[in-house]
């Protein structure tokens, strides 16, 4: 079991403990944010869900000049400097009294955590043989999963508490955890720059605006992305307003998707080693989602509690295994479809799709599952397993256009 859940020795295994370090402290500060910024600092849940919208907004849009920087300057420097960053954010988060300069502590936030995930991935690419980088990212996401499950239960402690020196001390813990994974960071071989700065009027700044077919793969996985929201919000929405289901099976849903993850996605990345088995993949997961959709409408069907509880379960297995199939073709994909020398602005571009469904989903999901039921359900099913399907001619459109860029090349 070690083995599988271990990655190998060397960059990829220093790349998950950097992962692992900045987890735990992101799984404390995730359970105890929203609490904090409401009953201590005195900010309104609409204001709040103002001020993140507005943060990752930014952080959307900073993606893109963050990984090109990378490209640029070294994608292990930047990945350093974003990481340290990132902590002084967290840490700002000590001194915010009011909402503006919680915007403003919440946008260098987003935009740090967005830059960095995207210098990670140009530095992944540099360092890990590309065969070999799904399987790599199957890995730091088991890592990321048992970090976040981790942290949660600090977290959950501090809640416990509720005092306003618990929660500061979650604060400290996550921007501490940022710097010491700017030094392990810091501890991986240096990888040079990769993209030669553009002469002045010779071309586009930032290829990936122009490369459409990328910017459509980009959007099929934004869509398939409103997973993550669904998890985290709409499911447990559904679960206490519109089930009969005990308030703790949230929880245990929670618990199944983290858990399984940690377990199986080494396992479910396995096969996927090129584009059509990524394609194939995604597809796979798009059915199983909406499988899983399909079984959460019917746990509101009037019925024993046991039946809800089963029908949850069920829905809730279906979902991971879904989303597990989805994460590892889209790693696939996102990467080979960009050109090796701008990975870091290309991983900056495909990876807008998680501030933008962390943006959109919430007020989404909530209308559509939550208000609507179960015609919402089947709506959001399928799609899902539209846009999955959707991924193969998209990425064949992109795969054409590379081959005609090197023939005229």
């Amino acid at each position: 079991m070690p083995s599988r859940l271990l990655p190998p020795a060397g960059p990829a295994r220093a790349l998950a403990a950097a992962q692992l370090v900045n987890a735990l402290g992101d799984g404390a500060f995730l359970v105890t944010s929203a609490l904090y910024f409401s009953r201590v600092v005195g900010l309104p849940p609409t204001r709040i869900g103002l001020g993140l919208t507005l943060a990752w907004a930014v952080g959307a849009l900073a993606g893109v000049p963050l990984g090109q920087l990378a490209d640029r300057r070294g994608p292990r420097t930047v990945a350093v400097l974003l990481a340290a960053a990132t902590g002084v954010s967290v840490g700002s988060f000590l001194f915010v009294r009011g909402f503006l300069p919680f915007v403003l502590a919440a946008c260098c936030y987003a935009t740090a955590q967005t830059g960095l995930a995207a210098a990670r991935q140009a530095l992944l690419a540099a360092l890990v043989a590309r065969r070999d980088r799904t399987h790599v990212l199957a890995h730091l996401q088991s890592t990321l999963n048992a970090g976040l499950a981790v942290g949660a239960a600090v977290g959950g402690i501090a809640l416990h508490y509720g005092t306003r020196a618990a929660y500061l001390a979650v604060f400290a813990m996550d921007a501490v955890a940022f710097l010491l994974c700017a030094l392990v960071l810091l501890r991986l071989p240096e990888v040079g720059p990769t993209a030669a700065p553009a002469a002045p009027g010779r071309g586009p700044r930032f290829t990936v605006l122009r490369d459409r077919p990328y910017a459509l793969v980009t959007l099929l996985n934004t869509l398939l992305l409103l997973r993550m929201p669904l998890i985290s919000l709409a499911i447990p929405l559904w679960t206490v307003t519109r089930t009969d289901a005990p308030g703790w099976l949230v929880s245990a849903l929670l618990v199944l998707n983290t858990g399984a993850v940690m377990l199986f996605q080494v396992r479910t990345a396995a096969g996927v080693r090129d584009l059509p088995s990524a394609v194939r993949t995604v597809a796979r997961g798009g059915a199983l989602m909406l499988a899983s959709c399909a079984v959460f409408a019917l746990s509101a069907v009037d019925a024993p509690v046991w039946g809800a509880v089963a029908a949850l379960l069920v829905a809730g297995g279906l979902q991971v295994a879904g989303e597990m199939m989805q994460s590892a073709g889209a790693w696939q994909i996102g990467f080979d479809l960009a050109p090796a020398d701008r990975q870091g602005q290309y991983q900056g571009f495909f990876g807008m799709g998680v501030p933008l469904a962390r943006m959109l989903g919430p007020l989404l999901l909530t209308a559509l599952v939550v208000d609507w039921g179960t015609p919402g359900w089947l709506l959001l099913g399928a799609l899902f397993l539209g846009a999955g399907l959707a991924l193969g001619p998209a990425v064949r459109w992109a795969e054409r256009a590379n081959s005609a860029l090197v023939s005229v090349g």
